[in-house]
């Protein structure tokens, strides 16, 4: 199928990229580029009839555990590093006037 990529598609990917790329440089990307594009073309004549879409080769599963609470209310202890506390929270000194 020979896709043929043209010096302004390889300046256009070069400015998208950010790339500075000498004409040696360019020649590559555009030989590259030219055999990624034939390598899709060859992925196009599969015949893939019958085979379901999927977002992973591998099975996927939810990795997250529960949102369980594990120690509790356990303020009573937590106020005992306070300076001061009121109303079951932390006082402390006034920072603005």
């Amino acid at each position: 199928m020979a896709n043929v990529i043209d010096d302004e598609t390889i300046e256009y990917v070069g400015i998208l990229a950010k790339l500075d790329l000498s004409p040696e440089e360019r020649e590559a990307a555009k030989k590259d580029m030219g055999r990624m594009l034939d390598y899709i073309d060859k992925l196009a004549e599969l015949d893939t009839e019958g085979v379901e879409p999927m977002s992973h080769i591998f099975p996927v599963q939810n990795v997250f555990r529960e949102d369980v609470v594990t120690n509790g209310d356990d303020s009573a202890n937590i106020l005992k590093n306070a300076p001061g506390c009121k109303d079951n929270m932390f006082r402390v000194p006034k920072t603005f006037a």
